[in-house]
């Protein structure tokens, strides 16, 4: 049988153990969370700036558009009448809630979602407005978003889009993004895409 002063220290560590994790989980959601449900907050935030320096954070992860299959992740939502007509699909509307991953594969580590619409808006070429979120789930950028509102050649290799805001870690946030197809179905429209991203933030 343990010695009741063994037995203590025993009790006594663990419950510092138990401390530090608290402490631990306590700081990364913090940190992790954004804090737009409490206006006192956001204020308190926005008034110390003036002694804030801007950050650089880069990302990368890959987009799945998916208009296929039983579960879509891009829908049309609306179009012109000419659009059967039409080589580029002007006047198409999809709406989107796809996924972002660390690699190109489906099963990769999700990392966030990109929520919005895009629209086909060349005559003569494809081309995307493209107006979405990125709403990240990882721990380190939990309820944090970027939004994205730009011109996205679909077909070049390279495509830039500006970043025209953010929320949570990303407030304030500009910058740009880089779009690459990695894989294009011409028959179904179903794409990945390398993202880039370079954000300045406070």
């Amino acid at each position: 049988m343990a010695k009741p002063g063994l037995l203590a220290m025993v009790v006594t560590a663990l419950a510092l153990v138990v401390a530090a994790l608290a402490l631990v989980v306590a700081m990364v959601a913090k940190h992790a969370r954004a804090e737009a449900d409490d206006p006192g907050k956001v204020d308190a935030w926005f008034n110390g700036l003036s002694h804030a320096d801007r950050k650089t954070t880069r990302l990368h992860f890959y987009f799945h558009d998916t208009l296929s299959g039983r579960n879509p992740t891009a829908v049309r939502v609306a179009e012109a009448t000419m659009t059967d007509k039409s080589p580029t699909g002007f006047g198409v509307v999809n709406m989107i809630d796809d996924p972002l991953t660390e690699g190109p594969e489906p099963e990769s580590p999700l990392v966030g979602r990109a929520q919005g619409i895009y629209g086909s808006v060349g005559l003569e070429s494809v081309a995307l407005h493209m107006n979405m979120n990125l709403v990240f789930t990882t721990p380190e950028y939990n309820g944090s978003t970027l939004s994205i509102l730009g011109h996205n050649p679909a077909l070049e290799t390279y495509r830039e889009m500006p970043i025209v805001g953010g929320t949570g870690i990303f407030r304030l946030a500009s910058g740009v993004v880089t779009a690459k197809t990695s894989f294009l179905n011409l028959t179904t429209g179903d794409a990945v895409v390398e993202y880039k991203v370079i954000a300045l933030h406070y």
